[in-house]
């Protein structure tokens, strides 16, 4: 029984908490639109409400920003971040779930989107991408990509379609 109430618990703790993150904290992946790159990390909850997120660019792997913040279900959560290139965020968010939601931010680097505990293609509505990007697997990584609009070949006809017999 012990076990079974360990094991619920366990469960209740969240999304793939990892050894060392704490009993009762939850660990999840980030997606975010920062400045029109495209960052990928995780944010650590915590059941009070409280929490880390650490996200690194995904074409720059040497910036990386880390922050706090704090949610409730009634009022959503709000934050900050600190980069190791000196930009500063403020970020809000809207929860979809207690472990699911969305969000915005502004910074000294430009604008900010981003999701925590959504898949790629469930973030796609959330994100503020870039003119012309797209968000794409390649291989087990996500990657910003150009979309390129595929023109539909017209053909010339060159003589009159005649009636079937």
């Amino acid at each position: 029984m012990r076990r079974m109430l360990i094991m619920g618990l366990a469960g209740f703790a969240g999304w793939a908490s990892p050894a060392g993150a704490g009993f009762f904290s939850s660990t999840g992946p980030v997606i975010a639109i920062f400045a029109g790159e495209l960052f990928l990390g995780e944010a650590e909850g915590y059941l009070n409400g409280s929490g880390t997120i650490s996200i690194r660019s995904s074409t720059k792997p040497g910036v990386t920003c880390r922050g706090q913040f704090t949610s409730s279900a009634e009022l959503g959560g709000a934050g900050s971040l600190l980069c190791s290139d000196s930009a500063t965020a403020t970020i809000k968010f809207q929860r979809l779930s207690i472990f699911r939601g969305y969000g915005t931010g502004s910074s000294s680097r430009g604008p900010m989107s981003f999701t925590y505990g959504l898949s790629a293609n469930e973030s796609e509505p959330y994100l503020k991408l870039p003119p012309g990007k797209a968000l794409r697997l390649d291989g087990k990584d996500l990657v910003l990509v150009d979309v390129r609009q595929l023109v539909p070949a017209i053909l010339p006809v060159t003589a009159p379609i005649s009636p079937a017999p």
